[in-house]
């Protein structure tokens, strides 16, 4: 992503609260970190927007779950779907929302359903096993890709780009 890109110079109309609705119209990211020892870690989950943070349930006993820490940034890549029918026809990649975000970890419990976000509960797989919430906070900028541009647009790479402040 280009250095220069700015969507206050680019893309008036691309504010902190458009990239945060898309956000929340979405619920598959793929979210990487780095573990303990160093090594890169990439796993697709489903989360959910509440605010200006991101949920991710995940199982008490998974690499997740055992492997990031409290306060540890990640980084939080979310394809959007683009193209609609055209898809069908042609390969249109996702347009994409990247951020880092700082986690806060959650004691494993049993989930209460009732005590999380509608939006988000109802994304959640009944399950009977104790889980963790990884509650991420976005910092910095949203980096994004295809974002309140046209499907044409997407082919230019100076158009298609920009950083968005995520508050």
């Amino acid at each position: 992503m280009s250095s220069t890109s700015n969507a206050s110079e680019n893309r008036p109309g691309l504010t902190p609260e458009r990239v945060w609705g898309t956000l929340a119209k979405s619920s598959f990211a793929v979210m990487s970190h780095v573990t303990a020892s160093g090594e890169p870690r990439s796993s697709g989950v489903v989360y959910g927007t509440d605010g200006r943070h991101v949920l991710v349930v995940v199982a008490a006993d998974s690499w997740k779950a055992r492997t990031i820490r409290e306060g540890q940034i990640v980084s939080f890549t979310v394809p959007i779907r683009r193209g609609g029918l055209l898809a069908l026809l042609f390969p249109i990649p996702p347009a994409v929302i990247n951020f880092r975000a700082r986690a806060h970890v959650g004691e494993p419990c049993m989930l209460d359903r009732d005590s999380l976000p509608p939006k988000f509960a109802r994304l959640l797989p009944p399950t009977s096993e104790p889980s963790c919430v990884l509650e991420l906070t976005p910092e910095g900028n949203f980096l994004t890709y295809g974002i309140g541009v046209s499907l044409m647009q997407m082919r230019d790479p100076e158009a298609a780009q920009a950083r968005v402040p995520v508050a």
